[in-house]
């Protein structure tokens, strides 16, 4: 089993109301689960955020927490509701109405990886991923929410920066003629997960560091946005894609010649994000 289901970096003083959070960026794949999976070492990465944690992981510096996943997306994920069992998968699982995401053999112990590849020869018993959910699920969102708690009681309001990357691909059938190709999707639920400000604030540090930012498409936000963000109690949650070309080769899962740009330029948009709340009033719930 991976030995972690999660390491928080915290920072020496805890000055911001902001968290970050990596939560399919865990590369900690067991022995046991990859003599189960007809794919290679290679192949089962690919649905991976890889090294989005260390583009990240500067958020202590600038007085913010950092919540990073041990487990594997493949091998859990925990961007989905621990209720989002898929029966094609799952022995003694019955279908409850249609999830897409689960239907399309994501849910929160996934079926395939990038492109509909198939991870396992057979079924999963129920009681293998139960004891996935119980040993890296919870303790995950047990840690993310006292985090937002902790930031809540301190300064009145909590912001989570829910951190990903994407398929250089996933925009195709976003740009149009003439529009610049989005570098990040910044995804509020289409508002109802973060206030107006907050977002405005996100997107102008994106923005202000060099990148094009759009919102909601094609991502508007997956499970943790909308289990966490609830702006009227003065918590908010932002979904950031980023486009992983900018920073990996993504055939090869290895950063690429701009890593090293693309983290310094994203550790100005932590420093500026981590700066939400500070030196004014709560922010207004919306």
């Amino acid at each position: 089993m991976p030995k972690l289901a999660y390491e928080v970096l915290h920072p020496e003083r805890n000055t911001s109301c902001v968290v970050f959070a990596s939560p399919h960026s865990g590369r900690d794949y067991p022995w046991r689960f990859l003599r189960t999976t007809v794919l290679n070492e290679h192949q089962v990465r690919s649905s991976e955020d890889a090294f989005v944690d260390k583009l990240f992981d500067c958020a202590p510096r600038f007085g913010a927490s950092f919540l990073k996943a041990g487990a594997p997306r493949a091998f859990v994920d925990l961007n989905r509701a621990a209720d989002e069992l898929d029966p094609a998968l799952i022995e003694g699982v019955r279908p409850k109405g249609h999830n897409p995401r689960v239907a399309s053999g994501l849910g929160v112990v996934p079926r395939v990886v990038a492109n509909g590849r198939a991870i396992y020869r057979g079924k999963l018993s129920l009681e293998e991923v139960e004891r996935r959910i119980d040993l890296y699920w919870r303790p995950y969102h047990g840690m993310l929410q006292q985090l937002l708690d902790s930031a809540h009681r301190r300064h009145g309001q909590a912001v989570l920066i829910d951190c990903h990357s994407m398929p250089h691909e996933a925009m195709d059938s976003v740009v149009r003629g003439g529009m610049k190709r989005p570098d990040v999707v910044l995804g509020d639920r289409f508002g109802a997960a973060a206030s107006g400000e907050v977002v405005d604030r996100i997107e102008a540090a994106f923005v202000a560091a060099g990148f094009v930012v759009t919102r909601n498409a094609p991502f508007a936000g997956a499970y943790i946005t909308q289990a966490y963000g609830r702006p009227t109690r003065g918590q908010h949650a932002v979904q950031v894609e980023i486009d992983r070309s900018l920073y990996m080769n993504e055939a090869l899962v290895r950063p690429n010649g701009s890593f090293d740009d693309i983290r310094v330029r994203l550790a100005a948009v932590v420093a500026e994000v981590a700066l939400i709340g500070q030196g004014r009033m709560p922010l207004a719930a919306e």
